[in-house]
């Protein structure tokens, strides 16, 4: 069972996704404005917030963009907006996912489900397999310390607040430096088999972890880009 809260000013989405979620075991909390629902994300924070683009009082990316300088819980965006500059606006201001309006409450729910594995807050342990455990171990890479665990990243000591998907793109790119990963080993390693993304989306991802560590130091280049290729961890 999760917590997750629902910011949409549409009462037919609010009811219905909301009884889907419950019906999987979670528990809903449902606001329908960006202000109220701000402050619940805030004071009552969830295990995915699920936020909808056009709202009263406040948007859904001012939303975002203010849950950002304090926190990386998982936000799902929704909009009926079919725009991709609103899209890419999105993973750029950190959202982890986003789905379009109208959507399948079944893919919102394996979307939710992906997520929740990703945290770990799905309530399932995790395999005792040496490959799991080697990703439960912390790693440092030159300058750069990974702890999964904690989910803790620093830069010369001093931390780095990344989203889950940020932090497993990084964590894949830092496991063997110099190697260059594919976007589409980007996507497995950050996103569950059921779950399609398109290479924007983990272009969006890379362009704000390079923003992240570059507002600590701007000489920082160690995630390089391949033209037609993907990208590779340059240890520092």
């Amino acid at each position: 069972m999760a917590k997750i809260t629902l910011v949409d000013d549409d009462e037919n989405i609010v009811t219905s996704v909301s009884l889907a979620l419950e019906s999987h075991g979670h528990t809903v909390k449902a606001y329908y404005d960006g202000a109220s629902g701000l402050a619940a994300l805030e004071n009552d924070p969830p295990d995915v917030a699920i936020l909808d683009v056009k709202m009263p009082r406040m948007d859904g990316m001012e939303v975002l963009r203010r849950l950002r300088r304090t926190s990386d819980m998982p936000v799902i965006i929704l909009t009926s907006k079919d725009e991709e500059i609103d899209e890419i606006l999105g993973f750029n201001l950190g959202a982890d996912d986003y789905m379009h309006k109208p959507f399948s409450q079944r893919l919102l729910l394996e979307r939710v489900k992906a997520i929740l594995r990703r945290t770990g807050a799905d309530g399932e342990e995790a395999p005792a397999a040496s490959g799991a455990e080697a990703n439960a171990r912390a790693m440092k890479r030159g300058r750069l310390t990974l702890d999964p665990a904690r989910h803790d990243c620093l830069w010369d000591d001093k931390p780095v607040k990344l989203t889950v998907t940020e932090f497993l793109l990084l964590q894949s790119l830092a496991q063997r430096p110099g190697f260059v990963k594919s976007r589409d080993n980007l996507m497995d390693a950050a996103y569950d088999d059921q779950v399609y993304v398109d290479d924007r989306t983990i272009d969006s991802h890379i362009k704000r972890l390079r923003k992240k560590f570059r507002d600590l130091d701007d000489n920082f280049d160690g995630i390089e880009t391949l033209y037609g290729v993907g990208y590779r961890y340059k240890e520092a």
